[in-house]
């Protein structure tokens, strides 16, 4: 009988972990504390479950790095792709998912494996024996990150994280507010008005910055000195930045024309993506905040059609930290000082949804094939998947190194001569030709039963 996979955390990345090296036929025990031991972030035991936005991201695989990500992760069978499609809101180009089914979905498809078991309890310590995933995200317990840290000999690095409020749909004043996604982008009526928008003139943007830079906020407990990721930064950073920060990030007008004022195009525009297949609750795009609650209510109201607004969450801040994985995994996601031990997901410095989970994947593909005597060949650093993992286990300077998004600046150049003097819409065509040649020569080779 083969060994047992021992895999710590139920999110994104464990979840696909467990999938992948279950159906290699290697027996898998997810341990999860929730809902024991419970977060703030999260309400349910569920697996999967998302706490921030119900986004991700582009779908488009021929031009973004994160769409193509998708492409290969459908490619190799995963469960985090085939559940998010199945599960999938109009939101224009993006793949927006309905949180609840979802995460419900990948959970009973878990539970109903038969090499797949859940125990609900909380691992504070790194085993010396066995093979383990330790894929236990941003909300890794306090226990668990001291004893990652005394074995590691170094600080972890951190972040703070914020989250987006979520709006009932019918307290918005559609009198204001309207439907489209922007450049009408989208195949059907659905995906084309998947967006709900509520437009600012210049006072009222004006208004709306002055407020939210005066606004109480969460303050940082005395000696926590991290930074934030610029990937996910809260908008009161943002506008701290400059009073036309917004308007050139998430409350950008560009794309988009109200269709109660056609004539007159917006100074700003705030836009709400759909949160649930009802459509009657909506999280604002871009809105993660570190306002207190009463602040937070006072400050979206002052948002042209949400003066009435009733939130059925409300943003919030978290400490996130994450390994510095230069220098303490191998090529193999492996700790280097205790090799029985893998790192997965956003723990890594991936961030995002889809790379945490596409961590997942390999690490649940690679300590299956440890498991079964098999040998994988290296992933090739052409595709999203090799170019992520490469990164964050060598690529990346370990002195500077800081969590990163899936992009095409992590793939190498393409070798055709002409590719320096290619339209960018060539180049990311030329990338995810060959990431998607590449990424099914890798699949084909794959010794694993089942997959």
């Amino acid at each position: 009988m083969s060994e047992t996979l021992h895999i710590v955390g139920g999110g994104m990345a464990g979840s696909e972990a467990a999938w992948q090296a279950a159906n290699a036929g290697v027996r898998v025990v997810i341990h999860e504390m929730r809902p024991k031991v419970e977060t703030f972030a999260h309400k349910t035991g569920n697996l999967a479950e998302m706490v921030c936005s119900n986004s991700f991201r582009s779908d488009d695989s021929e031009q973004n790095a994160v769409g193509l990500l998708h492409w290969e992760m459908r490619a190799a069978k995963g469960i985090i792709m085939e559940m998010a499609t199945r599960h999938r809101l109009p939101a224009g180009g993006a793949l927006a998912v309905d949180r609840d089914p979802f995460a419900e979905s990948v959970t009973d498809a878990l539970v109903a494996h038969p090499k797949v078991s859940v125990s609900y309890e909380e691992v504070a310590e790194l085993p010396s024996t066995d093979k383990w995933i330790f894929s236990t995200g941003p909300l890794t317990s306090p226990a668990l990150g001291q004893a990652i840290q005394a074995e590691t000999g170094a600080t972890a690095l951190a972040f703070f994280d914020a989250i987006a409020p979520i709006v009932y749909f019918d307290s918005v004043d559609m009198d204001m507010a309207w439907m489209q996604s922007r450049y009408d982008k989208g195949e059907t009526e659905e995906e084309r008005t998947a967006y709900l928008n509520c437009p600012m003139t210049k006072p009222q943007y004006e208004a709306f910055i002055d407020a939210l830079l005066v606004a109480d906020k969460t303050e940082f407990h005395e000696g926590e000195t991290a930074g934030y990721f610029d990937g996910c930064l809260p908008i009161e950073v943002m506008a701290e930045r400059g009073r036309e920060t917004l308007r050139f990030g998430p409350m950008k007008p560009i794309g988009l024309t109200n269709a109660h004022d056609p004539e007159n195009k917006p100074y700003a525009v705030v836009q709400l993506r759909r949160d649930n297949a009802l459509g009657t609750l909506y999280n604002i795009v871009g809105f993660q905040t570190k306002m207190k609650y009463g602040a937070q209510v006072d400050v979206f109201r002052k948002i042209p059609g949400l003066e009435k607004a009733q939130f059925a969450r409300l943003g919030g801040i978290h400490r996130n930290t994450f390994l510095n994985s230069p220098t303490l995994l191998d090529a193999q996601m492996r700790l280097k000082s205790k090799p029985n031990i893998r790192f997965a997901g956003q723990v890594t410095g991936v961030e995002g949804y889809v790379e945490s989970a596409a961590m997942g994947l390999l690490a649940g593909r690679m300590a299956a094939a440890e498991i079964l005597g098999c040998e994988l060949p290296p992933v090739p650093p052409t595709t999203a998947m090799g170019a992520l993992v490469s990164h964050i286990t060598g690529g990346a300077v370990a002195k500077t190194f800081q969590p990163m998004n899936v992009n095409f600046g992590l793939f190498p150049p393409l070798e055709d001569a002409r590719s320096g003097r290619r339209g960018r819409k060539d180049r990311y065509k030329g990338y995810t030709d060959r990431a998607k040649a590449d990424w099914q020569a890798w699949l084909a080779q794959s010794p694993l039963d089942g997959l």
